[in-house]
């Protein structure tokens, strides 16, 4: 019987979670006693902020991480990719809204009749998907016979765009403006400390106390009024 094997990667703005069962015909040969997610069942990709939950299947799943990936490359580049029109089922594509925001649409099913499905991203959101699928990726005991093959673009798809950094404001704003505070706290020289110089005119003068002088040794002292014989 086949154990359910669940895999989530979580970030601050996105939840990727990957539920199947492991195939006996795969073989671990690794030793590290964590179950190989083969076969995918379920896949679900949630946003901080947003009620609508995107939920599939391996169609869908495979789907969603190639239009992810296509799109950021796309928006980082400046270059267009062509659409993969070979998507019959659960199409995925972004784009690109207004006020620096995205917008994922998805096709549920194979009837491309149906009421597609739009949500709303942020770039940070966006980003967050981003990172998700990189964990994915990274993970090698989950769908290891997935394989991303991005095809290089040809330069006839490029169309003018706003500049690199322009489009990277809003995500500065967000998580990485950290790293850019990082930075600039360790461009900033450090101040050089000076002890303090005691102020020799504030300080109290002290005063040695006056001993009562001690007569020298075999010296005697006449009393007194004292008459010598």
């Amino acid at each position: 019987m086949d154990m359910d094997v669940k895999r989530q990667y979580s970030l601050p703005n996105c939840t990727l979670i990957l539920v199947g069962s492991s195939d006996d015909s795969v073989t671990d040969f690794s030793g590290e006693g964590v179950p190989i997610l083969s076969v995918l069942n379920s896949a679900e990709c949630r946003f901080v902020g947003v009620n609508t939950i995107l939920q599939g299947g391996r169609i869908f799943f495979e789907n969603l991480v190639k239009a992810v990936s296509a799109y950021a490359q796309e928006y980082l580049s400046g270059v267009h990719h062509p659409e993969d029109i070979s998507q019959q089922q659960d199409r995925i594509h972004l784009e690109k809204a207004q006020n620096n925001l995205h917008r994922l649409i998805w096709q549920p099913g194979s009837d491309s009749h149906g009421e597609p499905v739009a949500i709303q991203l942020t770039t940070i959101q966006l980003f967050d998907l981003v990172e998700a699928v990189d964990q994915f990726f990274a993970d090698s005991r989950t769908l290891p016979d997935l394989d991303l093959k991005l095809q290089p673009v040809s330069r006839r798809y490029r169309q003018p765009d706003e500049p690199l950094s322009q489009r990277l404001v809003p995500l500065t704003l967000g998580v990485s403006g950290l790293a850019v505070a990082a930075l600039i706290c360790y461009l900033i020289p450090i101040p050089e400390v000076r002890k303090p110089e005691p102020d020799t005119q504030s300080l109290p003068t002290q005063t040695q106390p006056t001993l009562p002088s001690s007569p020298l040794p075999g010296a005697t002292s006449n009393p007194p009024n004292s008459q010598p014989q």
